[in-house]
């Protein structure tokens, strides 16, 4: 399923918030640099729907804070 979420990075604490079925916004402690904030979000959202990190895709928005995620869930 693809999901669209607003990154907030440099943030006191690392939360996850839901804002309606496909829209998220994640605070992460990481700055922006050298892609440690993308990967604080895929780590926050792999735990929220309890993937593993190689199952969350970022397919767009690598330099932006609006992104486009792709969760594979896998068959259950």
């Amino acid at each position: 399923m693809k999901i669209f979420v607003k990154v907030k990075p440099n943030s006191k604490e690392e939360r996850l918030e839901k804002m309606d079925e496909n829209n998220y916004s994640v605070w992460v402690k990481e700055k922006p640099r050298e892609g440690r904030a993308n990967l604080a979000a895929i780590k926050i959202l792999a735990e929220h729907f309890g993937v593993s990190k190689s199952n969350v895709i970022l397919l767009k928005g690598r330099t932006s804070k609006q992104k486009i995620f792709e969760i594979d869930k896998g068959i259950s």
